[in-house]
């Protein structure tokens, strides 16, 4: 059974992800990735320092979209 085409629109989320790199770590020698991600509907916006933040600040719109 297929979603109607109003049901996937409902579902449908935008998020804008931006990465950049900062200063070395002296101790690792790693490059620092810094970053932000927006939510485009209401231009909530959360700055992360690692990747799994990404998915913590996703995962309250998905879960309010039943998915």
């Amino acid at each position: 059974m297929d979603r109607s085409e109003s049901e996937r629109a409902s579902l449908a989320m935008s998020f804008i992800v931006k990465l950049w790199q900062e200063e070395i770590e002296e101790e690792t020698d790693r490059m620092i990735w810094r970053g932000h991600i927006t939510h485009v509907p209401t231009g909530d916006r959360r700055y992360f320092s690692a990747l799994a933040e990404i998915a913590a600040f996703i995962a309250p719109y998905l879960a309010e979209a039943g998915v």
